[in-house]
């Protein structure tokens, strides 16, 4: 079984998230917070597989929450949004949130998103990163990040992050590269773990923060 505790300030969201959640054979809803503090306290108590987060709450925000959360290693946390670009996303994306879904997700996606996060994976679309990158990153065009952090990287694993960031997939890489999908599967997998990252999503941000890839060249 999944367990999920679903974090939003909104009983009647809760209530729905409930509902659809509960449906399923292999997900079960063991905890509900209605704001971030609440949602730490749970998380700790019940270490669930994922907390379903809210970002805009009252006490404390889904952001400072997801990363409370994912530095004492708790749960992962997938982070619902009205709003698709929204800086919030993009705080809580650097803070070590597995990905990120619009509230008007359909609930077989978010059934799907769930099962995924809880495997290990990160879910967000690429598109929607790279135009929350380009608002977000870089103003002024200047890094926010000292790119050295990528000189433990050899320059096939530094071509693999470039695609990464750009949206591709592990076989839309290995098409690009004329590489095996093994191979990519083991250059990313080498590229996270040289650069401390826990998945995709963390590194497309860093990609972006370091002046690897730019706003607007995806």
């Amino acid at each position: 079984m999944i367990s999920v505790v679903v974090v939003d300030d909104q009983e009647l969201m809760r209530g729905g998230l409930r509902m659809v959640l509960g449906a399923q054979e292999d997900i079960e809803v063991t905890g509900e917070a209605g704001d971030g503090a609440e949602a730490i306290r749970l998380a700790e108590k019940l270490r669930p597989d994922v907390v379903l987060m809210d970002v805009r709450m009252p006490v404390l925000d889904g952001v400072e929450a997801t990363k409370r959360i994912v530095a004492a290693g708790t749960a992962r946390v997938l982070v619902m949004t009205t709003f698709d670009l929204d800086e919030y996303v993009y705080a809580a994306l650097r803070g070590g949130a597995s990905g990120f879904l619009l509230k008007d997700t359909p609930p077989s996606h978010l059934v799907s998103a769930l099962r995924a996060v809880a495997s290990g994976e990160a879910v967000v679309s690429p598109s929607v990163t790279r135009r929350l990158l380009d608002r977000f990153v870089g103003t002024g065009g200047q890094p926010l990040r000292d790119a050295a952090v990528l000189n433990v990287l050899t320059d096939r694993e530094r071509e693999v992050l470039v695609l990464i960031a750009k949206g591709l997939s592990n076989i839309e890489i290995a098409e690009a590269l004329f590489l095996s999908e093994a191979t990519v599967k083991t250059h990313v997998g080498r590229i996270l773990s040289k650069l401390e990252l826990r998945d995709r999503v963390q590194a497309v941000v860093l990609a972006y923060e370091t002046g690897l890839t730019r706003p607007g060249t995806g």
